[in-house]
C-alpha cells in the first residue's frame, strides 16, 4: 500500500487500539469485563486522547522522507511523553503506556517509509538515531504513566533523578536503553528487532480474517500469541511462574483440553496479576496494521 495519507495512519492506529480493548480477549479488560481499577472507559478516553500526537508523529516521519528533518530529530521521547501526558489528563489510570511506546516510533516510521513493510527497517533506524535526551523524556513518560512492576534501585533507575545525568554521560539513547532492558520488556525487543512479533501477528491476523469474523480471528490469534510467548507484564507483576502458567493454559485451549471460559476465569483469579497486558499491546499494533492494510469490517 503506497502513498498513505497521514490521517489514514492516525485513524488506523486509533481504531486498532480501540478494537484491542473492545474484543473479548481472555484475561484483559474488554466490552464485557472490567478490572476494579481499570475499565473499558479508561481505554476509550486514553486511546482517543493521543490522536494529535499520532498525527504529529506521522508528520515528522513525512518531514524525514522529504529530507526536511533528520532521523535523529524525530524526538521520539518527546512524542511519547506528550502522548502519555495527554492520556493522564483525561483519565486516572494507565491503560495505554505500552501501546503508545510501540505506536509512536512505528507511526513516525510509517510516515517516513510510506509503506507498511518498509517501515520495519525505518523504525530500527529511528531507534538507533535517538539521543540520550529521548531516553530522559522516555523516563519522564514512565513516571507520568507509573506502570506496575517497574524495578527501583537498578542501573539508570527511572525513579532516581541522578539517572538523567548518567544517561547523558554514558550516551544511553533509546537503542542502548532497549538493549539493557529487552530481557524484561517485550516492547524493547520490538524496538530492536523491527517489530517482529507485531508484524508476524499482523500477517497471521490478515490470513485469519480472510475466512473468520473479526472477533473470532482476533481471539484465535491472541491464544496463539499467548501459547508461544511469555507476557512480560505478568512476569514484572507476578513472576515468571505465573507467566509460564498462562502460556501453558493457552496451549491447552488451542488443543481443546481447556475451555475458553475456564481459561478466562483462571486468568482473573488473582485480580489483574495474570492480565496479559504486554501481549495485548502487540495485538493493538497488529490490529492497527491490519486496518492500515485495508481491512474492512464485515460480519
Amino acid at each position: 500500500m503506497m502513498d498513505m495519507d497521514k490521517w489514514e495512519i492516525v485513524k488506523a492506529f486509533t481504531l486498532g487500539s480501540l478494537l484491542e480493548v473492545a474484543i473479548p480477549k481472555p484475561g484483559n479488560v474488554n466490552r464485557y469485563r472490567d478490572f476494579e481499577d481499570l475499565t473499558l472507559y479508561h481505554f476509550l478516553f486514553a486511546n482517543t486522547s493521543v490522536i494529535d500526537v499520532l498525527f504529529e508523529a506521522t508528520h515528522r516521519g513525512e518531514l524525514i522522507r522529504e529530507e526536511k528533518l533528520q532521523p535523529e530529530e524525530a524526538k521520539l521521547g518527546e512524542l511519547i511523553k506528550k502522548a502519555v501526558g495527554n492520556s493522564k489528563k483525561v483519565q486516572n489510570s494507565n491503560p495505554n503506556f505500552g501501546i503508545i511506546t510501540l505506536a509512536i516510533p512505528l507511526t513516525v516510521a510509517l510516515g517516513w517509509a510510506n509503506n507498511i513493510e518498509l517501515a520495519r527497517e525505518k523504525v530500527k533506524l529511528l531507534i538507533s538515531a535517538s539521543s540520550p535526551y529521548d531516553s530522559i523524556d522516555f523516563y519522564k513518560a514512565i513516571r507520568i504513566a507509573n506502570p506496575k512492576g517497574v524495578k527501583k534501585g537498578v542501573t539508570y533507575d527511572v525513579y532516581d533523578d541522578s539517572s538523567f545525568d548518567e544517561l547523558v554521560r554514558d550516551n544511553i539513547n533509546l537503542k542502548k536503553l532497549a538493549e539493557i532492558s529487552s530481557g524484561r520488556e517485550l516492547i524493547f525487543k520490538e524496538w530492536l528487532n523491527g517489530y517482529k512479533l507485531s508484524y508476524s501477528t499482523f500477517h497471521r491476523l490478515k490470513e485469519l480474517t480472510s475466512s473468520l469474523p473479526l472477533e473470532q480471528a482476533t481471539l484465535k490469534m491472541f491464544l496463539e500469541v499467548l501459547a508461544n510467548h511469555l507476557d512480560t507484564l505478568i512476569i514484572r507483576k507476578a513472576g515468571l511462574e505465573e507467566a509460564e502458567l498462562v502460556k501453558k493454559k493457552a496451549k491447552e485451549v488451542l488443543t481443546e483440553k481447556l475451555d475458553l471460559k475456564e481459561f478466562d476465569k483462571i486468568l482473573r483469579e488473582k485480580k489483574d496479576s495474570r492480565n496479559p497486558g504486554s501481549l495485548a499491546d502487540i495485538m493493538a499494533i497488529s490490529l492497527s496494521l491490519l486496518i492500515l492494510d485495508g481491512y474492512k469490517f464485515n460480519l
